[in-house]
Parts: structure tokens; C-alpha cells; sequence
């Protein structure tokens, strides 16, 4: 074994394998000859050479069962060729490959892994100068896990969990032309299974998730889906209810995450809303209604999750000014630093200071539409006037700034300059399936429609 070698220490004091078998068969023989010894003295002296001759039929029966069992203990001992002797498997297998998993701890590096590794520096230099693969080495997070692989002795390969799914595959190889690593990424595809949850509601939607035991981040994706439709702050009605068909991932039998929803039903006030999920042959993904519609609005119907509607559009006394003016927006009351999203696809039009307004951000959209967001804390870095943003895009946080007496969002919507009621405008639709797709999106959803209909019922669902 090489002096050098990671595992040598853990190797150095011990007798070579061959020393071991040999101490190990020769015990075993002694044992053996030492405890024939002994039954044959016992037999011996159970059935002396001197005792009286047995004449009775019976007695000579009685004493032939003994007498076969005393001839057994004469069988001859063979002892093994040392040299031929196999060396056990596990044995052989530790010789030859063995592994070892670190996981990452607070503070680690990959120099301090390698050290206590007793890896080399240069190795690790090597290593990670050889591909843009390797270098992502350089990102470790705590809890990941490194399983270091040695092949008599010597290390030959590096495997990175990123993730359950994803892991870096970092292989040693040693040939003609010298020493060089390969990298991969190694994807793993989990089963999916289907399950669903249902639920009505008697407070809030978020308490009647927690009744369904539906996780919190479907319970939000759900918000997403009818947020367009329903206005979760406002609209809900004791005895709404829902259901949600949606995914679960597994790796090896054992559950790693939520998937997606891949179908749900909400009504609400009596109005019932179904929706779908579906992807197109050209990898777009989104949630239509089961005629195809786009479940998608141009605008999002809030632009903050907010604990109420502090004061509505129209006519009202001004907190600040003490006197009666005309509300040209909604304000939301909410947390100081409250995110705030741009209800629309968009460029920034304007970014700072503006009168009683304080901080404050529009946002230019298609058609002579435009939105505008006041009183902010303090805006989301990147946010820049002529910046395209994306509908649901965090552009901002909630404040007081300017004519303000608390934290809330005032959020106003123009159409060629005149304002325009936010709580009760209509938005269009975004784009339907196209119709090429229409028969591909019907035999997609079909069954996951037919179960939009059934409302809490133990519900066998298969996986698409």
C-alpha cells in the first residue's frame, strides 16, 4: 500500500491479509484436534478394551447406534494449501474500493474537505481547473453531501449532491498520456403520483388548506390560479369551497417534494371555477378552463397581499388635507415592507419622488394603460426607468413615504390618462389554447375535467 495513499493510516499497523489467514486456519485446526482428543479419551473410556463381552441379542442392538457414532469421530483432518486459500469477499472488496460521504459543515471549503480527506492541494487545483462542471464544486452549501471514491486505495472519483434529483460526477483517470478528470451531471427522474385535497370554507381559505392538509405553497399556488377571477381578500364567503388534484414526487420510495397543480376547482358565491393545467407542444405551460381559455388576465386584480382595503376609489375625506377629495385609486393597508408587484406586463415609465405620493414607481403598459404604486419604502434592486417587467414581478415594498399616515400601498389604474376603478374594471383574457392545439389540450384533460365534478371524494387519480 503506498505511504501516501488517503487510507494508508488506517492500514499502516496491521499484518498483511495473507499472515492473518494463516494464524486464523491454524487456530481453527487445534481447536479441532484438541477436541477429538477428547471425545475419542471419552469413548475410550466408556468402552474399554477389557470390558465383558455383550451376549445378550438386545444389549448388542443397544450398543450399535454408540458404536457408529464413535467411528464417525475417525474421519481424517485435511489441511488446506495456505496458497490456495480464497480471501473473503468483503475483505476483498474493502481492498479494493471503498467510499467515503462528507457532509458539508458551516463555514467548510473544499481545501479544508481535501485536508481532512488527507487529499492532496494539487489534487483539488487539478480538479477543479479542469472543466466549468468542476468549478461549480466551488458553491457548496451546508448539509450537501461530497462521497469521496477510492480504488485500491487511491482516490478515483468525486460525486456532489446538488440536489435529490441533480448530482456532479467528477472521475479520476490515469492512462498513457497522464492524469485528467472527466465531469457529468447526472440527472435522476422521480416518479410522480397523484393525490388531491378538498375542503370548504368556514374562516379562510388558509385555515380550510390546513383542515385539507393542503401544503402551504399549493395553498398559494391555488390564490394564483383564481387570483385573476376571485379576489381572496374580498370575495371569500363562508361555505366556499375547493378541490385540488396535484402532484407528488418520489425518489427510491421515499417523498422529496410537491409537484404542480394539475387541476382545480373553486366556488365561489355559488360561481364555480374550474381550471387545468396544460403544456403544448411547444413547452408552454399554463392554466386554461376546460374550453381553453386562458385562466391568465392581462392584469393581476392586487398587487400586494394586504390585511385590508384601507380606503376605496372615489370620493372620501383626506386623512392629511382635512377636507373631501376625490380617491382616484385603492388603497391597501399592509406591513411596512410588504412586497409589491406590477400587476402587468410593462416598462418602468417613471422611478422616485413624486409630490404626496413619496416614493413612487408607473409602469407603461400596452394599449394607453398604465399603473402607478405610491407611498413605497424603498424599491426591489435592478428597478430602473426603462426596465421591462414581467406581470407578478416584485418592483417595490411597502411604506409611508409622502402624504402617508401609515404603511399601505396606493395603487391607482389609468386608461389614456382618466383613472379607472381597479377593484371593479374587467381585464381581458390572456391568449386561449391555439386551435391547432385543441385536440391535443381535450385528450390532455379530459379526465382531470371529469374529476373537477366530484367534489371530496376518495378520488384514484392517474398520472398523465
Amino acid at each position: 500500500m503506498p505511504n501516501n495513499s488517503p487510507l494508508n493510516r488506517d492500514y499502516k499497523n496491521r499484518v498483511s491479509l495473507d499472515d492473518v489467514e494463516v494464524r486464523q486456519q491454524t487456530s481453527r485446526y487445534w481447536i479441532i484436534i484438541v477436541t477429538s482428543f477428547l471425545l475419542l479419551g471419552g469413548a475410550i473410556y466408556m468402552f474399554p478394551d477389557n470390558a465383558a463381552p455383550l451376549t445378550n441379542a438386545d444389549d448388542q442392538a443397544l450398543i450399535k447406534p454408540i458404536a457408529a457414532s464413535a467411528s464417525m469421530l475417525s474421519v481424517p483432518l485435511t489441511l488446506p494449501d495456505n496458497d490456495d486459500a480464497e480471501l473473503p469477499l468483503d475483505l476483498y472488496k474493502a481492498a479494493n474500493q471503498q467510499s467515503r460521504t462528507v457532509k458539508v459543515r458551516n463555514g467548510d471549503n473544499l481545501a479544508l474537505i481535501f485536508s481532512r480527506m488527507d487529499l492532496s492541494p494539487k489534487l483539488l487545483h487539478d480538479m477543479l481547473s479542469s472543466s466549468k462542471k468542476a468549478k461549480r464544486l466551488k458553491h457548496l452549501v451546508p448539509g450537501q453531501t461530497l462521497k469521496f471514491v477510492f480504488t485500491d486505495y487511491e482516490f478515483t472519483a468525486l460525486v456532489h449532491e446538488i440536489s435529490k434529483t441533480r448530482q456532479l460526477r467528477i472521475d479520476r483517470i490515469n492512462n498513457s498520456n497522464g492524469e485528467s478528470f472527466t465531469a457529468s451531471i447526472i440527472e435522476r427522474t422521480p416518479e410522480i403520483r397523484m393525490t388531491h385535497a378538498s375542503g370548504t370554507i368556514n374562516s379562510s381559505l388558509y385555515m380550510a388548506a390546513q383542515d385539507a392538509e393542503l401544503p402551504d405553497n399549493l395553498t398559494m399556488e391555488l390564490a394564483n390560479i383564481f387570483g385573476w377571477d376571485i379576489d381572496f381578500a374580498l370575495d371569500i364567503r363562508k361555505g366556499d369551497s375547493f378541490v385540488v388534484a396535484y402532484e407528488e414526487l418520489f425518489l427510491d420510495g421515499e417523498k422529496i417534494r410537491n409537484g404542480n397543480i394539475v387541476a382545480a376547482k373553486f366556488i365561489n358565491n355559488k360561481k364555480t371555477f374550474r381550471a387545468v393545467q396544460y403544456t403544448n407542444p411547444e413547452n408552454k405551460t399554463g392554466y386554461y378552463t376546460p374550453e381553453g381559455r386562458n385562466m391568465r388576465k392581462a392584469f393581476l386584480r392586487t398587487p400586494v397581499d394586504f390585511t385590508r382595503i384601507s380606503s376605496r376609489f372615489g370620493k372620501r375625506f383626506h386623512p392629511v388635507l382635512n377636507r373631501m377629495r376625490a380617491h382616484k385609486g385603492v388603497d391597501y393597508a399592509a406591513p411596512r415592507g410588504t412586497p409589491i408587484k406590477t400587476t402587468g406586463d410593462g416598462k418602468i415609465l417613471f422611478k422616485g419622488r413624486k409630490g404626496g405620493y413619496g416614493k413612487a414607481i408607473i409602469v407603461q403598459h400596452g394599449s394607453g394603460k398604465q399603473t402607478l404604486y405610491a407611498h413605497m419604502s424603498s424599491y426591489k434592486r435592478g428597478i430602473r426607468r426603462g426596465k421591462s417587467v414581467k406581470q407578478g414581478q416584485t418592483i417595490g415594498f411597502v411604506g409611508s413615504t409622502g402624504r402617508a399616515t401609515g404603511p399601505h400601498l396606493h395603487y391607482e389604474f389609468r386608461i389614456n390618462g382618466v383613472h379607472r376603478n381597479p377593484l371593479t374594471i374587467k381585464f381581458a383574457s390572456a391568449k386561449p389554447v391555439p386551435k391547432q392545439f385543441m385536440s391535443d389540450f381535450n385528450a390532455r384533460t379530459r379526465e382531470y375535467v371529469a374529476l373537477l365534478d366530484i367534489v371530496g371524494s376518495n378520488i384514484a387519480f392517474r398520472t398523465p
